[in-house]
C-alpha cells in the first residue's frame, strides 16, 4: 500500500489523472473500474481536459463501475450512470456500449448481482479500479458489517449513507435506500487499485484503513491485503494518520 499526500484537492486530482492516463497509455485496451461521488469529480474533468488536449484515446476503453442505485433508470439525473456520462463519457471518445452499470432497473435483485458478475468475468477483470470512501470507511456501497461480502450484491445503505447521499435529492426521503455494489472480491480482483480521499470528513476512516486491522466493520481495511494498491489523499484526509503518527 503505498500514500501519495497532496497538499489539497486540485493536486490530488492531477496526480489521480495522471496513473488513470499511464494505465490507458500503456494497455490502450484497458478495463477501468471507475466510482462516482465528489471525491472523483475533479479526476475525470482532468482526464477529458486531456483528451480534449489530444493526449488520451479512449477509443478501446472498457469501463465498470461500482455500483447503482436499485430503482433508479440511467435517465435519472441522480443515478451513477447518469453521473459517469455527464462527467466523463459525454466528453469523450469511449464507446458506451463497453461501459456498465448495475442496472438499477432490475427488481430481481439476484438476476441483477449474477448479471453483473458475469460481465465483469466476461471482460476479462479490472485492469485498474478508481475507489473514494466513506466516513464510516465503506468502499463501494459494502458498508460496515459482519463479513465480507464477495460478489455483486444488494445492500440497505446504512442511515449516515443516505444522509451523506441526501446533499443530491431534493428531499432525504427522495434517496434510494437500496443499491447494488460490487463486492469485496470484485474489488479486490482488479490488477491496481487507487484510492482517492479529501476532507477531514474522511481522516478516520484513511486511518482506520491504513493503519488499522483488517475488519469488516472498516471494508476499505481489506486493501491493506491487496499487492498493488495506491492511495492519493489531501492534508487534511491524512491529519489523524499525521497527528498519530504514523505518517
Amino acid at each position: 500500500m503505498r500514500i501519495i499526500r497532496t497538499e489539497n484537492y486540485e493536486e490530488l486530482s492531477r496526480r489521480a489523472a495522471d496513473l488513470i492516463a499511464a494505465q490507458i497509455l500503456v494497455k490502450p485496451d484497458c478495463v477501468l473500474g471507475l466510482a462516482t461521488g465528489s471525491t472523483p469529480e475533479g479526476t475525470y474533468k482532468e482526464l477529458v481536459d486531456r483528451y480534449e488536449k489530444g493526449i488520451l484515446d479512449f477509443s478501446q476503453v472498457s469501463s465498470v463501475n461500482l455500483d447503482e442505485y436499485k430503482g433508479l433508470s440511467g435517465d435519472n439525473d441522480q443515478s451513477y450512470r447518469y453521473f459517469m456520462n455527464h462527467h466523463l463519457f459525454d466528453h469523450v471518445n469511449i464507446d458506451k456500449t463497453r461501459t456498465h452499470v448495475p442496472n438499477g432497473l432490475e427488481p430481481d435483485s439476484d438476476k441483477a448481482c449474477a448479471d453483473y458478475n458475469a460481465q465483469i468475468q466476461a471482460m476479462g477483470g479490472v485492469d485498474l479500479q478508481l475507489l473514494g470512501i466513506g466516513g464510516n470507511g465503506h468502499i463501494g456501497f459494502n458498508e460496515p458489517c459482519e463479513e465480507f461480502i464477495v460478489e455483486t450484491h444488494c445492500v440497505d445503505l446504512t442511515q449516515s449513507t443516505i444522509e451523506a447521499n441526501a446533499r443530491f435529492f431534493a428531499s432525504i426521503d427522495e434517496v434510494p435506500k437500496k443499491a447494488y455494489t460490487m463486492g469485496i472480491g470484485n474489488i479486490m480482483a482488479a490488477k491496481k487499485i487507487l484510492l482517492l480521499a479529501s476532507g477531514k470528513g474522511k481522516a478516520q476512516a484513511i486511518y482506520d484503513t491504513c493503519f488499522g486491522p483488517v475488519t469488516p466493520h472498516v471494508p476499505a481495511s481489506v486493501l491493506q491485503l491487496h499487492p498493488d494498491v495506491v492511495i492519493i489523499a489531501d492534508e487534511d484526509a491524512l491529519s489523524l494518520a499525521k497527528e498519530k503518527g504514523a505518517i
